[in-house]
């Protein structure tokens, strides 16, 4: 097909872009014809108005100086072949098309063929280097049997170059997805790091406070009873001035009051104290700090609890945790790696769940041979066609920078390891729901 002048300035944008091979077998090659002399223009569509190639029809654009050139190669991505008259508006007007196109377009996939009508007007050799141009030839010599022969080669060069790259960036996408995965790997293994580090970092300081405490109890308990027997003889004082001096002290410090307030400052001292002890275990348990080694028995339901502690910060603002925990026998797994799976789940339940308050709901149970954990929760939900592909890697529906799209993918590699399964049900608007299975006993350990 031909394009009418009008074309140059209503090229269609929703072309497949060149940066790969065509997207679709029925797409036409689009091939641009830049010439001033509107003569060549229909010989040329005349002399191709038939050209199959590889089962697929020919577009050709059309443009009549090195400017409207410029104006094709900004809107349309996908030409694959370029035929340039040299001498147009200036007598160098086509190269400078070329130069254009391969240094600031930065275009080096379509093919350039360089012509002209003057016998004594060619590109230098520096300039068939520079810019890449695949082919040069006189008006006279291009007849119609010769330019189909020169389309079909160079069509097929293009479509070389562009599998060609197609596949550079599929290997160069591979590369990058391991090394994210790495590092991923690397990151996961520094929390278990990181929580055991804070753990004993905080675990000292806390022995000798809840230590201190313990004696500051014992202390405030005696100095209360001396009090109580200095009151009780408050009314045999014989000295006016000191019975005075006294009372007014007792008065300035509302000593009743001050009676009362101390067990209860003592007593949410000791539960406050309590509570990090128990923060500090759990990022203990968390992290698995006490294994000796990685793959061992461990109470699930209790590596839950210790990571539920762990996100506390992350869930309660947003939802409350419902626990519907089985009586399960001790399961053999690397327990610092089902904890991330739990954590991760966790965390995704409560992004899911929307302004208004949720309920997430977590859950344990077994047979003879499984163990299996739940997470659910009362969010958005996922959309069907989203569902097949939340285990791939750097799949997210969340917006960009709030997510790696790594966590589900990585849990459903350990899930694996574990030699277990990752399901999910969910429904639009109604909420998810996860459900990790992992044998009772590991048949073989692996590194």
């Amino acid at each position: 097909m031909i394009a009418d002048d009008d074309d140059i300035l209503h090229m269609r944008d929703d072309e497949p872009s060149v940066a790969g091979a065509p997207a679709a077998n029925t797409s036409p090659w689009c091939v641009l014809l830049v010439d001033d002399d509107r003569g060549v223009h229909e010989v040329t569509r005349l002399a191709l108005q038939d050209f199959v190639f590889e089962g697929r029809p020919l577009e050709l654009l059309n443009a009549y100086s090195g400017q409207e050139g410029r104006a094709v190669f900004q809107s349309r991505k996908n030409i694959a072949l370029a035929i340039i008259d040299i001498i147009m508006e200036t007598e160098d007007a086509g190269l400078e098309l070329a130069r254009y196109v391969r240094t600031e377009l930065h275009n080096r996939y379509t093919r350039l063929v360089m012509r002209t009508g003057f016998s004594t007007t060619a590109p230098e050799d520096a300039a068939i280097r520079d810019y890449e141009i695949d082919d040069y030839t006189h008006k006279a010599e291009l007849t119609a049997q010769k330019l189909r022969t020169l389309l079909y080669s160079k069509l097929r060069s293009y479509r070389d170059v562009c599998l060609l790259q197609q596949r550079a960036a599929a290997l160069d996408d591979q590369l990058t997805s391991a090394q994210a995965h790495l590092i991923q790997s690397e990151k996961l293994a520094s929390i278990g790091q990181l929580a055991a580090g804070v753990a004993h970092e905080i675990n000292n300081p806390i022995g000798y406070i809840f230590s201190n405490y313990g004696t500051l109890d014992g202390y405030l308990r005696e100095l209360l009873g001396l009090l109580e027997a200095y009151e009780a003889a408050e009314p045999h004082c014989q000295d006016a001035v000191s019975l005075q001096q006294i009372r007014a002290r007792k008065s300035a410090m509302d000593l009743p009051f001050v009676k009362e307030d101390i067990p209860t400052l003592m007593r949410e001292s000791k539960e406050g104290i309590v509570r990090v002890r128990g923060i500090v275990q759990d990022l203990k348990d968390f992290s698995h700090v006490d294994a000796l080694h990685e793959w061992q028995y461990c109470n699930l339901n209790q590596a839950i609890e210790s990571t539920l502690n762990v996100v506390n910060n992350e869930i309660k603002y947003k939802a409350d945790v419902v626990r519907r925990y089985g009586n399960l026998p001790e399961v053999q797994c690397m327990a610092s790696q089902i904890n991330q799976v739990v954590l991760n789940l966790l965390v995704n339940a409560a992004h899911a769940i929307g302004p208004e308050r949720g309920v997430i709901t977590v859950g344990t149970d077994s047979n003879c041979t499984h163990a299996w954990i739940t997470v659910g929760d009362t969010g958005s939900g996922i959309a069907p066609d989203v569902l097949p592909r939340i285990f791939n890697p750097f799949f997210t529906t969340k917006p960009v920078g709030k997510g790696t799209g790594l966590g589900l993918s990585l849990s459903y590699g350990i899930v694996q390891k574990h030699n277990g399964s990752i399901t999910v049900r969910s429904e639009p608007g109604q909420g998810s729901e996860f459900r990790v299975t992992i044998p009772l006993h590991q048949k073989e350990h692996h590194d």
